[in-house]
């Protein structure tokens, strides 16, 4: 089964690593693990990507799934702004 990543997880994922982040994909795990797992000031951070040109902000039922059960964070963005600022959410 092939895995679809949203066509701007790479310019996002881009601008993470430029501000300094570590940034793995993780889009080919599946069972609705976000697509992005984000090393920053210490912290690791669960991303995942919607393109509102795309499928918009509607989540498969896995992805509403993990979401749902994940006893940690994850962070939807849409753009490299959107991504930008959960790094600066997550200075402290």
């Amino acid at each position: 089964m092939r895995h679809r990543t949203d066509g701007n997880q790479r310019e996002i994922a881009g601008a993470l690593r430029r501000a300094g982040a570590t940034v793995c994909d993780l889009s080919a795990v599946g069972a609705g693990c976000p697509d992005l797992l984000v090393g920053w000031n210490g912290a690791n951070l669960l991303l995942e990507i919607k393109n509102p040109s795309g499928r918009g902000m509607r989540y498969t039922l896995p992805e509403r799934e993990f979401i749902d059960t994940w006893r940690g964070r994850v962070f939807v963005v849409c753009d490299e702004l959107q991504a930008l600022a959960v790094l600066d959410d997550r200075c402290d």
